[in-house]
């Protein structure tokens, strides 16, 4: 189903020179002057402390410092604290959304502020701005430092209400045809026969090279690599810390070194691009309450933010965005340790014992190999976490910890004998800054919501022109041109959405850009996905082209 055939090109190129011809004057009116690329970086679970606690750590300022333009409101539908997938979907979509939600709108609204939506319009799919952007001609690319079918990078290239299903948010992005993809994640490109995590047989590396990518799955190879799309794969699920990556995972690359590729890459397009990067273990180590992680990421998402930085004021027709979608842990710098000395506290109080660390909890972990004898544990803390006085609660703590979850068992333990507080090892619902520099970027206190609409119309579209083109209801389109729809369900895990109209038949895989008409495969310029709650199926308005096109 992935291999266009030859005599069919030029029909699904006239077919699409056409749709773009008739939708553009009503997209670029939505900005009078666009900018060429526009890069949106995100640092997931980050509030004000990680961010002061990582300046005083670097001993100098972030690049980060010098475009700070205000604030970011992140509350969710259903939440004033929200969570990854419903924080992403707000700035990829412009859409608050429900809990868990991906690229889809909610299905309830209860925050005060938040509009309710009628019955029919409820876990619809709606479409990102980097679909928008693959709409208008522009190059498109993801960066995370997670799998990159994680909740933020999901919400710019999938749409389902389950952030956890990593099989389909992977397919969708295949499919979806994103020029570059720098992450971890590849478990769920292979089918489990393959050593993968995927049910449905379908092996997408195969699908990705099919269709001209170049794949990679080490630094070297991804610095090496000239063509001009690319998928980079550096781990089976995410990628390592920074300070860990140096000593346990030396073949990935580092965020920074994962952008400028990206934007080499993708800066060959002439009508520009647009990039997502994320920054995404600040929100793993702010869970685990370890600051060491904590600090390690933020000052590598930094070193990313000056690469954007330094290509926007080269080129000067550059919007570039940064911030969080949430903070995390409310870390504090002061702490009960800090009580009656606050007003004398010098940096060295909070430092010392977070410098004396060279790996993070997680890489602790990954050190002991599972040696918990007592005189193991306490030789690898003191020579990589710098902690050389564990009482023995602490020593059996660490030994009955979980397997992957050490962190959150020593993350605490340093905090304490530095003077970082935590209230939590979960989200927190405070505004968090809001970085802009370039043409047309946005200030002072936003929604997240704003951000997407800001970065579409800095592109020069709006997304409710994208919405009308990417994503129909089947149904109803299909009705109107005398066609019936089914859902051919004979395998669950690869269901296809089949339109007749008299002895003519069309078939659109389900999370699939394909369609077959007649036996003759297209590709479309966006995805078939169906809303699982409702059932409806939505499609992009290039289908209903393609099939009347083919005489039904």
């Amino acid at each position: 189903m992935t291999k266009l055939l030859r005599s069919q090109k030029f029909a699904v190129w006239l077919v699409a020179i056409c749709f773009t011809l008739a939708i553009l004057p009503g997209m670029a009116s939505a900005a009078q002057t666009p900018v060429k690329n526009v890069i949106v970086l995100m640092t997931d679970g980050t509030g004000s402390t990680h961010i002061t606690a990582t300046r005083w750590f670097k001993g100098s300022p972030l690049a980060l410092d010098e475009i700070l333009t205000g604030g970011v409101r992140t509350y969710g539908a259903e939440s004033i604290i929200t969570d990854s997938a419903p924080a992403a979907t707000a700035f990829a979509t412009g859409y608050k959304t429900s809990d868990k939600f991906i690229g889809i709108l909610p299905d309830k609204v209860t925050t005060p502020g938040v509009a309710e939506l009628p019955d029919t319009l409820k876990t619809k799919p709606v479409p990102s701005v980097l679909e928008g952007a693959k709409l208008v001609g522009k190059a498109t690319g993801l960066v995370a430092t997670s799998n990159i079918q994680h909740a933020s990078p999901a919400a710019y290239s999938a749409h389902w209400p389950d952030r956890n299903n990593y099989n389909e948010i992977a397919e969708q992005q295949v499919y979806l045809g994103i020029d570059v993809v720098l992450s971890g994640g590849k478990s769920y490109l292979l089918p489990k026969a393959q050593g993968g995590q995927r049910v449905d047989g379908e092996n997408l590396i195969d699908v990705l090279k099919a269709r001209g990518y170049g794949f990679v799955e080490n630094r070297q190879d991804m610095l090496q690599f000239k063509g001009k799309k690319l998928w980079g794969m550096f781990a089976g699920e995410d990628m390592a810390y920074d300070i860990d990556r140096k000593q346990l995972a030396p073949q990935e690359p580092s965020l920074a070194e994962m952008t400028k590729k990206a934007i080499g890459l993708l800066s060959q397009n002439k009508n520009g691009f647009f990039l997502f990067v994320e920054g995404s273990k600040v929100d793993w180590a702010s869970h685990a309450n370890d600051p060491v992680g904590v600090i390690s990421d933020l000052m590598a998402y930094d070193e990313a933010v000056k690469v954007a930085l330094d290509f926007a004021k080269k080129d000067g027709n550059t919007l570039v965005m940064a911030f969080a979608d949430h903070s995390n842990g409310g870390m504090a710098i002061g702490s009960k340790a800090s009580d009656q000395t606050y007003s004398k506290t010098s940096v060295d109080r909070l430092l010392v014992p977070l410098k004396k660390a060279v790996l993070t909890g997680e890489g602790v972990e990954a050190v002991l190999a599972g040696n918990l004898e007592a005189g193991n544990i306490r030789q690898v803390m003191d020579e990589y976490y710098g902690i050389s006085d564990l009482t023995n609660e602490e020593i059996q703590a660490i030994q009955k910890a979980k397997r992957g979850n050490l962190n959150y068992v020593v993350g605490p333990m340093i905090s304490k004998r530095s003077i970082v507080g935590w209230t939590t090892t979960g989200h927190t619902g405070e505004d968090v800054f809001f970085y802009s520099f370039g043409p047309h970027h946005p200030s002072g206190l936003i929604e997240n919501t704003e951000i997407a609409h800001s970065a579409a119309k800095a592109m020069g579209f709006s997304l409710k022109q994208v919405d009308s083109n990417l994503f129909i209801e089947a149904g109803e389109a299909f009705k109107a041109i005398g066609a019936e729809i089914s859902l051919d369900a004979a395998d669950p895990e690869n269901k296809v959405l089949v339109v007749k109209k008299g002895t003519k038949k069309a078939e659109l895989p389900l999370s699939k850009n394909i369609i077959k008409i007649n036996g003759k495969i297209y590709e479309m310029n966006g995805i078939t996905v169906i809303a699982p709650k409702t059932g409806k199926v939505y499609i992009p308005q290039q289908a209903v082209e393609l099939v009347k096109a083919a005489g039904m």
